[in-house]
């Protein structure tokens, strides 16, 4: 909302109208906002279907979640997208990765599925303490785009974004993994923009904030702003803040049972 629009609200004389106001100019705003990524997308569609034709075939949606994970910017957002189609081609040459390509990491049992929260995201439990860095990098980034695309399948239609719980419970120097957590944080950030909503940390020890302070660097600033550490003694409240507690998981006080990821 502008200045003068709050000028405007503050020279009303009861409260009740002043919300009146401020509804009204919060829409129009909100309307100037859509008007101008309507505007950007179809100029962002004319560009990157000029460097690579096959871009028709993706929704204005998905265009839209690059050009918001750049400000706006048709310049960066394009550069991103490109190489997205670039990266798909060639690492998801068949559209998805299936489980038999990623054995060796479902063995592990290391992400389970719940339900929804409050604003209707699916949710996914990481269970630190059961990742080991695998001698196969390959296999494991195959594992992160079976995982995101296992939780992007549970959109319901209107949705774009995921809630992550990463459990550290148990988590030790044997599942550091700094080469798999950076090539982890490239997928997500790179092809997946603005797909994840929140991510809660919780039983986190100490120790893990040595690999953390290595890690944070590379987190951009729009994911730094979704991530929470989450205190042990406020676990269940900050939790039941955002997830109801018939889709929170029996681990963490709740109703749901974990689903390991292959049979979500």
């Amino acid at each position: 909302m502008n200045v003068m629009n709050s000028n405007v609200i503050e020279s009303i004389e009861t409260v009740e109208e002043q919300d009146q106001a401020r509804h009204v100019y919060e829409e129009d705003d909100d309307m100037k906002s859509n008007e101008t990524e309507l505007t950007k997308i179809r100029l962002m569609r004319a560009f990157v279907e000029r460097q690579d034709p096959s871009s028709k075939e993706v929704d204005d949606v998905t265009i839209r979640r690059f050009l918001r994970a750049r400000d706006l910017n048709i310049k960066k957002a394009s550069a991103l997208f490109i190489k997205f189609l670039d990266w798909k081609r060639t690492f998801v040459p068949n559209g998805s990765i299936s489980a038999s390509q990623v054995p060796n990491e479902i063995a592990q049992n290391k992400i389970s599925l719940l339900g929804y929260d409050k604003k209707g995201r699916p949710i996914a439990v990481v269970h630190g303490a059961r990742h080991f860095q695998n001698k196969d990098i390959e296999e494991f980034k195959r594992f992160v785009v079976y995982a995101l695309d296992k939780l992007c399948s549970r959109m319901h239609p209107g949705q774009e974004k995921f809630v992550v719980i990463g459990d550290l419970q148990g988590w030790g120097y044997s599942n550091s993994d700094i080469r798999g957590y950076l090539g982890a944080l490239s997928i997500l950030q790179d092809f997946y923009p603005e797909r994840l909503g929140r991510v809660f940390l919780v039983h986190v020890p100490y120790i893990f904030m040595t690999v953390w302070k290595i890690v944070y660097p590379f987190i951009d600033n729009n994911t730094k702003k979704k991530i929470l550490f989450v205190e042990n003694k406020r676990l269940k409240s900050t939790l039941l803040e955002a997830i109801d507690e018939s889709q929170l998981p029996e681990l963490f006080g709740g109703q749901l049972p974990l689903v390991p990821i292959q049979d979500g």
